[in-house]
């Protein structure tokens, strides 16, 4: 039994904040295109959660994939900002949805999506389920540090959505998931963290005056180990699929930043014309990232029925996530 994507939906807030707009904060606006290739990103109002985006993104899946709350029988959603450190975001989002199903939260960061597809695969392809609704949704905006001028505009706030069902496993025209990886080096954890917060550090108001709640990284580190890891993991999952570079159609991958997708693919030698981009219109947008670009790649026509995809999240952790999909 296969397991195929069966439609997708996504949604982001609709304050824009401009390279300009974040000017007045000492942040240099050409310098943060030329390094990065964002323009803008959203921002969530005051009174909105990770689920208020995670469920405007579902009820857009579900819509186009004719799909109801009753039928839904899992949910996951992959964030690292959830509404409260429990009860899970999942189980928000399902009480909103008035689904009937198990609920929870996965934290892989920016390879969060990637985790949620792969987890609901497994279900549906061992027949526990038959219709599951993964999300990645992430408020980063509340996580970066205003003072930090080289990491704060790289971040934004959205949410996307898919619903997963089984498919025909046929090599020659089965859709679905075709091969994936996942996996993780967590000898680079420091390299993209929260230091304080959680039960090693906790939040003390010494750490809170440090600006410890906030995301640290090391830009450097993580970009060589970003485009590494993506080459690696891209050439084994084409191989286990016994797929070239050359058949494939299209690629999403996590929207962290415009040198690495560059330079990611073209260590594979991938025509640009072949590699979605976004991110200059919302920044990093973490766990999500991949199903926000997913879905406007979908509803544009720029993936189309029976097109080998493939998709790749990597970040905190440090962890990654890879697989082939023909559609």
């Amino acid at each position: 039994m296969g397991v195929r994507v069966l439609a997708t939906g996504s949604y982001v807030p609709d304050h824009v904040v401009t390279n300009d707009d974040l000017a007045a904060l000492g942040c240099d606006s050409d310098w943060i295109f030329r390094r990065t290739g964002i323009l803008e990103r959203r921002k969530a109002s005051d009174d909105q959660a990770t689920s208020d985006l995670a469920y405007q993104a579902s009820l857009r899946a579900m819509q186009a994939a004719n799909v109801t709350a009753d039928q839904i029988d899992l949910i996951i959603v992959a964030t690292i900002t959830p509404d409260y450190p429990t009860p899970s975001t999942a189980c928000e989002l399902q009480r909103r949805l008035g689904a009937v199903a198990p609920a929870m939260d996965i934290n892989a960061a920016c390879a969060g999506f990637m985790y949620a597809l792969v987890t609901a695969s497994q279900f549906i392809a061992t027949g526990n389920a038959k219709c599951a609704l993964i999300v990645g949704a992430d408020l980063m905006s509340r996580t970066v540090n205003p003072d930090d001028k080289k990491t704060y505009p790289l971040f934004g706030d959205a949410a996307g959505a898919a619903i997963l069902t089984a498919s025909d496993r046929s090599p020659e025209t089965g859709t679905g998931l075709l091969s994936y990886q996942l996996g993780s080096e967590g000898c680079g954890g420091e390299m993209l963290c929260i230091p304080a917060g959680g039960t090693r550090v906790r939040l003390t108001p010494a750490a809170h005056a440090a600006g410890e709640q906030y995301l640290r990284m090391d830009g450097r580190g993580v970009f060589k180990w970003a485009v590494r890891i993506f080459e690696e993991s891209a050439r084994d999952v084409l191989q286990d699929a016994n797929t070239t570079i050359e058949q494939l159609d299209f690629i999403v991958l996590h929207q962290a930043n415009q040198r690495i997708i560059d330079s990611a693919v073209s260590s594979l030698a991938v025509p640009s014309e072949k590699v979605f981009v976004n991110l200059d219109r919302y920044g990093n947008t973490s766990a999500a990232s991949i199903p926000l670009a997913l879905d406007e790649a979908v509803r544009s026509g720029k993936i189309v029925s029976g097109n080998r995809v493939l998709l790749c999240g990597f970040g905190a952790g440090l962890a990654w996530g890879t697989a082939l999909m023909r559609w």
